[in-house]
């Protein structure tokens, strides 16, 4: 079997545009993967366009070789956006042999562990009362993990964000949360790198031990001896790595214990081939996967895969538990849908999800991008 196309679509979809490469083999078996450095589709979609050069006639089930092959093949190797790329190749890849093999993908990564891969909703921002309605509807829905995110700092003003005022109302309704919701559910909260090493560890020291089981990406990880100081300040788990871009970036997060749940995203640290190391690592040091799964249903069944072929896993990012899914439409004739609170794990061959790649065209590229915050001084800040 060779390969002898690799496409790339960019269709709007939602809110957002999806970078979506479809491999086709001269056996007549296909494969989709799904990039996740969004917004900066265009700057992916050129990656793959070197990769392409060299990859059509290569035999697709030399999956491992082929990653090797295109992190190697140059000198300036890695990076968010050739990992963004190579992840969507790679995902594709483990598609078009478990098509070949009439196997789901997580075959091909040793087999399941389980048969319902859970999820987690995200509920509204710490600002007031009605979050706290929310959330106790989402655990009468039957969600037993719940994510939230900050308080809104300047309502009237979508641009304006002052992390540090935040800090005190977001522990306000984060505590009153907890007491409505009782020591039962898993509560954490996404910061989205938004503060520094102080604001963070004074957000942690004003809830009561217990008010969180975890944090999500309080500062920026570029940095980590920045998450070395903040861990000495902080018992709260921290749940980090959605933007990391391989194995590598991870080393010292695993290795120095500075994270307590893996963010990872299949979509961005290079595809399956690294996630399965990633998690392996995670493994020996008794940290579970917590992926991150914004984007759309290639991205959530390449996760489900993921997540029914590792024993160290915790809960899968779900965004149709939170708002209504604008992802599956007539461009994904099959999809992995979550049913209650969780994603069954698929019996059928490769991934499970068909795309439409003649209404993807029809659909295209529009130029986006995610908020561009900034404090009341002016200066820019973090989204």
């Amino acid at each position: 079997m060779k390969i002898t196309e690799i496409k790339c679509f960019i269709p709007w979809v939602g809110h957002r545009n999806q970078l979506v490469v479809k491999i086709e083999t001269d056996e007549g078996y296909i494969g989709l993967g799904e990039s996740g450095v969004s917004g900066r589709e265009l700057a992916v979609e050129g990656a793959v366009k070197h990769f392409r050069e060299f990859l059509l006639g290569k035999d697709p089930r030399r999956i491992g070789a082929l990653w090797q092959e295109m992190y190697r093949g140059q000198y300036f190797e890695g990076g968010r956006i050739l990992t963004g790329a190579i992840a969507a190749i790679d995902i594709a890849l483990h598609d078009v042999v478990a098509r070949k093999l009439d196997i789901p993908v997580y075959q091909l990564l040793g087999g399941a562990h389980r048969d319902i891969v859970a999820g987690f909703p995200t509920a509204g921002a710490l600002s007031g009362p009605d979050v706290v309605d929310q959330a106790r509807s989402m655990i009468d829905r039957g969600w037993n993990v719940i994510r939230f995110t900050p308080a809104e700092t300047d309502p009237g003003r979508s641009e304006v964000s002052e992390p540090r005022e935040s800090i005190a109302p977001t522990a306000e309704w984060m505590i009153a949360v907890r007491e409505a919701l009782g020591p039962g559910p898993a509560l954490g909260i996404d910061y989205h790198t938004r503060l520094n090493v102080a604001e963070a560890a004074s957000f942690c020291q004003r809830l009561p031990e217990g008010t969180l089981d975890f944090l999500e990406e309080p500062i920026r990880a570029e940095s980590p001896e920045a998450y070395a100081t903040l861990r000495t300040m902080t018992n709260v788990p921290f749940a980090i790595g959605e933007e990391f871009s391989s194995k590598i970036a991870f080393v010292p997060f695993i290795e120095r214990g500075l994270t307590n749940f893996a963010r990872i995203d299949v979509c961005n640290v290079g595809g399956l081939t690294e996630a399965m190391k990633v998690a392996g690592w995670c493994e020996a040091h008794y940290i579970d996967m917590m992926p991150h799964n914004p984007l759309g249903p290639i991205s959530t069944a390449a996760h489900v895969h993921f997540c029914a072929a590792v024993p160290n896993f915790s809960w899968l990012e779900s965004r149709e538990g939170e708002v209504e899914n604008q992802f599956t439409n007539e461009l994904f004739k099959s999809t992995i849908a979550l049913d209650g609170t969780g994603y069954p794990v698929p019996t059928g061959p490769g991934l499970g999800v068909e795309f439409d790649e003649e209404r993807a065209l029809e659909t295209g590229f529009q130029f986006s991008e995610s908020p561009h915050w900034v404090r009341r001084d002016g200066s820019v800040t973090n989204w």
